[in-house]
C-alpha cells in the first residue's frame, strides 16, 4: 500500500497564505497576511508599523499601538557610531565587504546580552515574572540569573541597565517620556515613576534596552518576539554607517595604532 505524503508536504503557517496565478500555480495572485489581503488593502491603507504589528500579532493595531511601536523604532533605528553594532558594520563597509556581510556583522554584535538582542529578551522575561511588583524586581535585579541552559554566558549586570552608565543618558530620558504619552503604556508608566529606584537597586542608570523592553511588554510582545524586532530596528543605522564609510574608504577610517601595546613574551 502506497503511503499518504500529502499531509507531510504541507506548510503550516497562520500568518501567510496565497493564492495561486492562473497558468503558474508557482506565483501568488494574491496574498493575505492574517486573513489581510495584502496587495489588495494593505498596501494602499496600512502603515509600516501597523504591517509589522500585524505580521508578529496576526492582528490589526490600536492606534496607540502602532504609534508607540513607531517612536520605539525610530529611538533604536541608529544607535550611533558608539554602538558596537555599528562599529561592527562600519568595519565591514570600510573593509570592502559586501552588504550583507554589513548587516550580518551588525546583527551578530547586536545579538548579545551588553545593550544587545539578548538583553531585551532577559529585560521581557523579568516583566512577565514581575509584572509591576518592586520587591519582584529588587530579586530579579540583584540576584542575577546566572543558569547557562540556553547557551548564553552568566549575566554580568542587570537587565536593561547601562553597567558603564552614571547617570541615565539624555536620549533615554526623551524616548521614555515620548512613549509614556501613551496612556495605555502602563509598564512604560510605571518605569517612568520606579526608574530612580530600580537604578538604585541595579546600581546603574537605565539603558535603552530597558526602555524598549517596557514598550514591547506594553505592546503584547512576548520576549523571543522582542529579540526579533529589536534586531530588525536597528539595522537601518548599521547599514547606513556601513555604506559611508565604504565610500569614503579605509584611508579615512580611523584605526588607533597608538592605542595598542603589544608585550613581547621570551
Amino acid at each position: 500500500m502506497e503511503e499518504d505524503t500529502s499531509k507531510k508536504d504541507t506548510l503550516h503557517t497562520k500568518i501567510w497564505r496565497e493564492e495561486p496565478q492562473d497558468g503558474n500555480p508557482f506565483v501568488a495572485k494574491a496574498c493575505f497576511c492574517s486573513g489581510y489581503d495584502v496587495y489588495g488593502d494593505l498596501l494602499q491603507k496600512a502603515s509600516w508599523f501597523e504591517y509589522l504589528y500585524l505580521l508578529f500579532k496576526l492582528e490589526k493595531p490600536q492606534a496607540w499601538q502602532s504609534s508607540l511601536l513607531e517612536k520605539v523604532a525610530i529611538a533604536v533605528a541608529n544607535p550611533g557610531i558608539r554602538d558596537h553594532s555599528v562599529r561592527a558594520a562600519m568595519n565591514a563597509g570600510v573593509g570592502g565587504s559586501t552588504s550583507a556581510s554589513a548587516l550580518m556583522a551588525a546583527l551578530a554584535v547586536g545579538a548579545g546580552q551588553l545593550g544587545g538582542a539578548r538583553e531585551v529578551y532577559s529585560v521581557m522575561k523579568i516583566w512577565k515574572s514581575c509584572q509591576q511588583d518592586i520587591a519582584k524586581w529588587n530579586e530579579q535585579l540583584i540576584n542575577l540569573d546566572k543558569s547557562d541552559v540556553d547557551g548564553w554566558p552568566a549575566k554580568e549586570h542587570s537587565p536593561g541597565f547601562d553597567p558603564n552608565g552614571v547617570t541615565c543618558a539624555q536620549p533615554i530620558l526623551t524616548t521614555l517620556a515620548l512613549c509614556a504619552e501613551h496612556k495605555e503604556a502602563v509598564s512604560i508608566h510605571w518605569l517612568t515613576t520606579n526608574r530612580l529606584r530600580l537604578e538604585k537597586i541595579a546600581k546603574a542608570p537605565l539603558a535603552m534596552s530597558g526602555v524598549v523592553g517596557a514598550a514591547l511588554h506594553d505592546l503584547g510582545f512576548d520576549a523571543e518576539q522582542s529579540e526579533m524586532i529589536y534586531l530588525i530596528l536597528r539595522l537601518p543605522g548599521a547599514a547606513v554607517h556601513a555604506l559611508e564609510q565604504k565610500a569614503m574608504g579605509w584611508k579615512k577610517y580611523p584605526f588607533y595604532l597608538d592605542k595598542f601595546h603589544i608585550d613581547q613574551v621570551s
